[in-house]
């Protein structure tokens, strides 16, 4: 540092006290309100742009903004791109360290392992650049594989004892990989650093559903839902998506739902800097809940008025978990032409994929299908398609949580009860509550499995199920 101050006097300290070549205070405060937008999912993250208009030839504001720009604008990221090229020979090691990382994300050939291990590196030898572990924790979660996600937090856990956010970021692949009391411990370790840590909130609201206390969940949530103003779209609105779920899984009356769907969830779209596809995301992930446990009738309208917002193509390919459930409601709505559309554009992504990221991908392919099939009501080619003994964790490259994923076990069983399989559905249910005993929807459709079969265990499996839906709520 002293050299490089000696020779141009052009270098501050960024947050983790790390080098960036820059003679503007400006610059690097807007560096560091990106860092915060980051951790605590703020609706502000274009606060990076200001970094290289303070100071163009920066080039860690420039490749952040890369970064920001190539998800919310990509005409305007070569610019941006262009400007740290330009200055990178004068970079400090930690900037080009970031450039190597972030490049690899947005490049045409893109590697995932590759970025992987570039962004490993970089928090080898910066282990206080949180931001950057955010990031890489991302591609982690894109790639499926929460254990990779793990390891980076574990390694620079050491350095980051006391620091902000890095519990909540500890605690979500332990929930992925099936610790949760260990998940728990982080988050509330979390939130004693910080109450208001929305990653660390959320995490704790994962560890309270998968025990099935919902109530204790909403109870939680919603206290904590007084510092959620300043989130970005996705996640205010997945916050309040898991309060929902919370109601509609531990059998609050169906009102709860809908309130929260319609104040909390849809009610985003009103805000002038929402973003659509990500309300989306979590407005769909909730109906096709609601849907496959009978209730769509009384969300009939809200799911038609979603369906006509999604035929436009804006939305499309920009995630692949709202994808599928984009197949789902527009075929269900009846809107085929366009579901076939989404479809074939998907099947065109995947052969245009390498036979690696194929094979990853198989999977989650036949998903979309799956859900297609499902929404236009043919249950037995949707249960063909996803297979008896289909587990949706195997589909976490779809870019979802488990959480997100257990919608489409849900859709298997009901599939295959629908379409009279129902030997299949009573072991693939059975399997799903040794897992999930406190889940009373569960034990509803083993009751159905079991009557359909004309087995006396109905009666016994049905009061199960009636003494969990009374045991939270009422």
């Amino acid at each position: 540092m002293e050299r490089d101050m000696e020779e141009g006097g052009d270098v501050k300290l960024d947050r983790w006290g790390y080098q960036v070549k820059t003679s503007s205070d400006a610059c690097i405060s807007a560096i560091n309100a990106y860092y915060h937008q980051v951790l605590t999912y703020g609706r502000r993250r274009s606060v990076i742009i200001e970094a290289p208009n303070h100071d163009g030839r920066c080039v860690l504001g420039n490749i952040l903004a890369v970064h920001f720009l190539c998800s919310s604008d990509p005409s305007r990221a070569h610019l941006y791109l262009q400007a740290a090229k330009d200055r990178l020979e004068q970079a400090t090691s930690y900037e080009k360290a970031v450039f190597a990382a972030v490049h690899s994300l947005i490049c045409k050939e893109r590697d995932d392992d590759l970025a992987f291990e570039l962004h490993s590196e970089l928090l080898q030898d910066f282990p206080r650049d949180l931001s950057s572990l955010k990031r890489a924790q991302v591609l982690c979660f894109y790639m499926g594989r929460p254990d990779l996600s793990l390891d980076l937090v574990l390694k620079v856990l050491p350095e980051n004892q006391e620091e902000d956010y890095i519990y909540g970021m500890l605690a979500f692949p332990l929930l992925e990989l099936g610790r949760i009391e260990e998940a728990e411990e982080a988050a509330k370790r979390g939130l004693e650093i910080n109450e208001k840590d929305p990653w660390s909130q959320h995490n704790l609201c994962h560890v309270l559903q998968y025990g099935c206390r919902y109530k204790e969940a909403v109870e939680f949530m919603e206290k904590s839902s007084s510092s959620w103003g300043s989130l970005s779209s996705f996640m205010y609105t997945h916050n309040w998506w898991h309060v929902a779920l919370c109601y509609l899984e531990g059998h609050a009356p169906i009102g709860k739902v809908i309130d929260v769907y319609d104040q909390c969830i849809w009610k985003e779209l009103e805000r002038d800097d929402s973003v659509c596809a990500e309300v989306y995301l979590n407005a769909l992930g909730l109906l096709l809940r609601v849907y496959v446990r009978g209730l769509i009738p009384i969300f009939e309208d809200n799911l038609k008025i979603l369906a006509a917002r999604l035929t436009d193509q804006t939305t499309w390919y920009l995630e692949w978990h709202l994808d599928v459930l984009t197949l789902w409601a527009l075929a269900y709505t009846k809107e085929f032409a366009k579901a076939e559309d989404l479809l074939q554009g998907l099947k065109n992504r995947f052969s245009k994929m390498s036979k690696k990221k194929q094979q990853a991908m198989q999977r989650v392919m036949l998903l979309a299908q799956g859900l297609y099939e499902y929404g236009r009501g043919n249950d037995k080619v949707a249960s063909e398609l996803l297979g008896p003994e289909f587990d949706a964790n195997h589909c976490k490259i779809l870019g979802a949580s488990d959480e997100q994923l257990d919608v489409f076990n849900e859709v298997l069983f009901s599939a295959l009860l629908n379409s009279g399989q129902v030997l299949e559905a009573i072991e693939a249910i059975q399997r799903r509550v040794k897992t999930k005993e406190g889940d009373p929807f569960l034990w509803r459709l083993l009751e159905r499995g079991y009557s359909m079969a004309g087995r006396e265990e109905a009666i016994i499996v049905g009061r199960k199920a009636g003494a969990l839906e009374t045991a939270h709520f009422y």
